[in-house]
């Protein structure tokens, strides 16, 4: 009985493994870039139409049904495609070079999704990027030809618009849903669009130029007012300025004005005053002065005057008197003078120059010779004072220059005149 229950639980836990395994073969996880797609049995869709396929998106999963149902899978990611024609006719007839990049992806939407699935379900991703740049070049062409070059190269906004919507219906019938679509590069064969690019290069210039122009004499002009402006602010702010000032010292000057007048009267009011106060002063003042000098000057110097002039009265009788006396013995030495006659004479001039040959000879040394004179001796023995006189005054003559006769010639002469 024990043998019999292990093997049932033995085959129970076979099955169950087995359940297992398969339930994890069935299991089919949908990863959230792709769609899988079970066909093998009809399904109905949301308008009603029915296919033989079910979709799984957006990372779903689900149990394939097995011997019935087979699992594909597509990928959802985007598909980056480089777009290049050349020689594509535009409105006009001009032939141009279109470079551009596009992004599609196949559409998770229904109905979308079923046209993709039935154009590329089972074919490779690089057949439904051939499929997508083929259409994608076929729109470009038709949408060049509806536009000029201009309209081409000056706005490449509109042109990729117009793209946009012409291709997405084209896509939508494949099941690619368009991303983005942008136009790289526009060029020609023959140089249409470079003429054209001068051209406007040109006339961008010129405008530029004369913007520049405009602006800078705008500038100038504007910068000149302001200047303008602003001198004259200034001017008028210095006037308003001025006449403040002059206002503020008129003010002031009319203020002080009666306080200086005040002022000036208070003081010519106290120097009067004070001046009529220093009159009394003044006029005592000159009294004592006066006094003071009477006492210390006046008096003193009256004084003194009398003094002086009793002393020389005193001196100016003695002067007198002296003179009186040299007077009259000055009369007698003349009057001996005339009665003794040349003997007084001499006899005065030996007088006279005694002492002072003797002040001559005291000063004189020793004296080489020049010359000699011989005087008689029996006139020098005699003891006659003239020959000494003549012998003294030779001799003087010789050492001084001196001419004593002669000398005493003149002074008689004089005394004779004086007489």
């Amino acid at each position: 009985m024990s043998a019999v229950i292990v093997t049932v639980v033995a085959i129970a836990l076979m099955a169950m493994v087995a359940i297992v395994i398969v339930a994890i073969k069935l299991m089919c996880v949908c990863e959230t870039n792709e769609v899988l797609i079970l066909s093998g049995k009809k399904e109905q869709l949301d308008n009603g139409k029915k296919v033989g396929y079910r979709t799984i998106a957006g990372g779903g999963r689900t149990i394939r049904k097995p011997f019935i149902e087979v699992v594909d899978r597509m990928d959802l990611t985007n598909m980056v495609i480089q777009l290049e024609i050349r020689g594509a006719f535009s409105k006009g007839g001009i032939p141009l070079n279109v470079e551009g990049v596009a992004i599609v992806s196949i559409s998770s939407r229904q109905p979308t999704l079923t046209n993709a699935i039935e154009r590329f379900l089972g074919k490779k991703r690089s057949e439904i990027i051939t499929t997508a740049r083929e259409t994608l070049e076929g729109n470009l062409r038709g949408v060049l030809a509806t536009l000029t070059p201009e309209e081409v190269n000056d706005d490449r906004e509109k042109f990729s618009e117009s793209l946009t919507q012409e291709a997405h219906l084209d896509l939508q019938v494949l099941g690619l849903n368009l991303a983005s679509l942008k136009i790289q590069h526009v060029s020609d064969d023959v140089g249409f669009l470079d003429s054209i690019g001068r051209k406007r290069t040109a006339e961008l210039l010129m405008r530029s130029r004369v913007a520049e122009a405009d602006n800078t004499a705008q500038s100038a002009e504007r910068s000149a007012s302001n200047k303008e402006n602003a001198e004259i602010a200034k001017i008028e702010a210095a006037i308003s300025t001025a006449r403040a000032e002059a206002q503020r010292r008129i003010v002031d000057a009319q203020t002080k004005m009666s306080a200086m007048v005040a002022e000036q009267v208070g003081q010519v009011a106290a120097a009067v005053t004070k001046a009529q106060a220093e009159v009394g002063v003044q006029e005592a003042r000159i009294e004592q002065v006066k006094l003071q000098l009477q006492a210390d000057k006046i008096r003193p110097a009256e004084a003194k005057k009398a003094q002086m002039i009793a002393q020389a009265r005193g001196q100016s009788a003695q002067i007198v008197e002296h003179g009186k006396a040299t007077a009259q013995a000055m009369t007698r030495v003349a009057d001996m003078w005339k009665l003794s006659g040349d003997a007084a004479r001499q006899a005065f001039v030996a007088q006279q120059l005694r002492p002072l040959v003797r002040e001559l000879m005291s000063t004189v040394g020793e004296i080489p010779v020049d010359k000699v004179t011989f005087i008689d001796k029996e006139l020098n023995d005699g003891g006659n004072i003239a020959t000494k006189a003549a012998v003294v005054s030779e001799q003087l003559k010789h050492m001084t220059g001196v001419d004593l006769p002669a000398l005493a010639k003149r002074l008689g002469a004089e005394t004779s005149v004086e007489t």
